[in-house]
């Protein structure tokens, strides 16, 4: 019995041999998937696999799936689709089409499949919020395809990573691709720390992870962070001695505190990080490199990025920093004006950023009430457009945000769904306050039901 056989669900097994006998079985494969760091991750993971089978393809992302993109998806010629990080809410209407058809998701189960080829985490009792995402199933299907595909495990952790599912250690399917990763010498497990990678002048000015008042976006806090830690200007991470570590990481505490940042956030940020022996960089690094891409309609770059073309992989650098600068810069602004409060959640208005998810992340961890979620709109266009993000003990009280946006967006002519840790959804543009409204009353329920 193979390692494989052992650690992942025989029914898992069973679809995804099923989907490869499906793939095999035609000259050429259309794919789908989403335009996050999870979605690039899982198409690259797929575009190299149909590459080394002799196979031909296109992709397509998409910023979200949505009646609009479903006839997109209808309407396609190919007789074989793959859709990778898209698709759960959707089984019913991609049941009712002609064509082969193979789902690797890991959102909440709406339905189960009774024609195409559906591999979920969920649907084999695993969490696909924590134990398993997009690009995770992607690699479980390249290496059913062909074992010699483990390299691209790499590549998986970056979509890990850009979901988050590596923050309170990796889980599940996720904790077997780290095994194998390590056992065949593709990733390295290091320590973490408060403390960003790389070049300090510049990482802690661009630092949301943690975000610091008065140090990120901030270029004299900075050097003022660094006088006082003893620590010179231009020095690197790895450049520090043990107590120029401990100094840094003890005044970024001290901070973090100050600004009413939880311990177990902390904690978080602190996680270990996962280096990409055959990238040689650090998973994080090469999440933020291939969602810099998908998110500035340059998917096709971040895919090659994701395939390891190195040209790609300098420009989707570059497009980070020039994002990460914008972002920080957003978050600044944000942090000045503080978030509304409503009674059961907390919420701010995006539509001069755009960055509206990352920022809802960023300050649902670093600057909100850590008892309510938080909630970012971007009302630029109509549809508005809705991120939520919680915390673990929200969760444990009775938060759902799947079950939330998904309610409430409903109640107003939208849609939602996602994670119960964090999700998203898009309302008419003048529904926004009976939105909010509506939030309201089923966060207050969702609270009450668990007492």
């Amino acid at each position: 019995m193979s390692v494989m056989e052992t650690e992942v669900p025989s029914k898992l097994l069973t679809t995804l041999s099923h989907a490869a006998d499906i793939v095999r079985g035609h000259d050429f494969i259309q794919v789908y998937s989403h335009y996050d760091a999870d979605g690039v991750s899982a198409a690259s993971i797929i575009a190299q696999t149909l590459l080394r089978e002799g196979k031909e393809f296109r992709i397509t992302l998409f910023t979200t799936l949505n009646d609009y993109f479903m006839d997109i998806v209808r309407n396609t010629k190919t007789e074989c689709i793959i859709i990778t990080d898209l698709g759960a809410s959707y089984i019913d209407q991609l049941d009712a089409m002609k064509n082969d058809i193979v789902v690797l998701d890991h959102h909440t189960i709406i339905s189960e499949a009774k024609r195409i080829c559906y591999a979920n985490p969920h649907l084999y009792g695993i969490d696909g919020m924590t134990s398993g995402c997009g690009a995770t199933m992607a690699l479980l299907f390249a290496v059913t395809v062909n074992e010699k595909n483990w390299d691209l495990v790499q590549v998986a952790f970056a979509g890990i990573a850009g979901d988050r599912q590596h923050i309170n250690g990796l889980t599940g399917l996720n904790a077997y691709l780290l095994e194998e990763g390590k056992k065949r010498g593709y990733i390295e497990e290091m320590p973490g720390s408060l403390i960003p990678a790389g070049e300090l002048m510049t990482r802690l000015f661009l630092s949301t992870d943690p975000y610091i008042r008065g140090v990120s976006g901030n270029e004299e806090g900075v050097a003022k962070l660094l006088d006082d830690a003893g620590v010179e200007h231009g020095k690197s991470y790895m450049d520090l001695t043990e107590e120029e570590k401990r100094k840094l990481s003890s005044l970024i505490a001290i901070k973090l505190t100050e600004q009413g940042m939880l311990e177990c956030s902390m904690n978080e940020i602190a996680r270990a990080r996962y280096y990409l022996t055959g990238f040689k960089m650090d998973a994080e690094y090469l999440s933020s490199v291939l969602n810099s891409c998908g998110r500035s309609g340059l998917g096709g770059m971040g895919i090659s990025a994701g395939m390891g073309d190195v040209k790609s992989i300098e420009l989707g650098a570059k497009l980070m920093n020039e994002s990460s600068r914008e972002l920080i810069l957003n978050m600044v602004d944000l942090d000045t004006k503080g978030l509304n409060q409503r009674k059961y959640f907390q919420w701010f208005d995006s539509s001069d950023s755009g960055f509206t998810g990352m920022l809802c992340g960023i300050s649902m961890q670093c600057i909100g009430d850590p008892d309510k979620p938080t909630i970012g709109m971007n009302q630029s266009k109509d549809p508005v457009n809705i991120s939520s993000r919680g915390m673990w003990g929200q969760l444990d009280k009775g938060i759902d945000l799947a079950v939330a946006m998904r309610e409430a967006c409903a109640a107003v002519g939208g849609e939602g769904g996602g994670h119960r840790i964090a999700a998203g959804g898009s309302i008419p543009a003048d529904m926004v306050e009976k939105f909010l409204e509506k939030l309201d009353t089923v966060l207050e329920n969702q609270l009450g039901s668990s007492k």
